[in-house]
């Protein structure tokens, strides 16, 4: 979640604050998307309207046209993963937020998702997170698809921060998870079975817990 965050505002520490609120909605205008209002966003989301003006400015400045395609997600992603391949999970992580499925993220696509993720519940967190493993939206995680997120997550860490890591390595974790998960072992974790899995067992929470820093 720290990745995402500090994509889109890593260049709005100087920002000066002084803006009145005329200012930053002539500011949102001066694209060629125009977000929705502050007011409305504020309502729709867990931020302040002084955090989403400081998040869009950060968001501008990466994507001066309002709106990020896959391909510009993908190297903004890969400038913060130099030892690792990012790019497949970047493009997983860029299909969830992508929530109209247009091929294209809104400003108002990013903060909902990072909401969910810095300030949703427990619940909506994970949500979001089968959301994101759920490759082909048909309502369930299939092990294959589980296996594929994880495998690309292990990639984009890079072989520095596993350096004795073996090809079968996700698989394993992904038999361990699925194990768990899988109540009524009939091949597939529906969102139920997820959320209940993830509240039951502590480890496997500080494990989503920990992939949820690289979102």
């Amino acid at each position: 979640m720290g990745i995402v965050m500090g994509t889109f505002s890593m260049q709005t520490k100087q920002v000066s604050y002084r803006k009145d609120k005329v200012d930053d909605d002539l500011e949102m205008t001066m694209v060629c998307h125009r977000p929705e209002g502050l007011d409305q966003l504020e309502s729709q989301t867990n931020f302040s309207k002084r955090e989403l003006q400081v998040l869009y400015r950060g968001f501008k400045n990466e994507c001066p046209s309002g709106v990020v395609n896959e391909e510009t997600f993908k190297q903004i992603y890969a400038q913060f993963f130099p030892h690792g391949d990012a790019s497949t999970y970047a493009h997983y992580l860029f299909n969830a937020f992508d929530s109209a499925h247009n091929g294209s993220i809104k400003f108002e696509d990013f903060v909902m998702g990072l909401s969910t993720l810095l300030r949703g519940s427990v619940t909506e967190k994970l949500q979001w997170t089968f959301n994101l493993y759920d490759i082909n939206k048909d309502g369930y995680i299939s092990k294959e698809e589980m296996t594929q997120i994880v495998s690309a997550i292990y990639d984009m860490m890079g072989k520095y921060t596993y350096p004795a890591l073996k090809g079968d390595v996700p698989r394993q974790h992904v038999d361990a998870f699925f194990e768990k998960m899988d109540k009524n072992k009939d091949g597939v974790v529906t969102l139920e079975e997820f959320i209940l899995a993830c509240q039951e067992d502590d480890t496997m929470m500080r494990s989503l817990q920990l992939f949820e820093n690289v979102m």
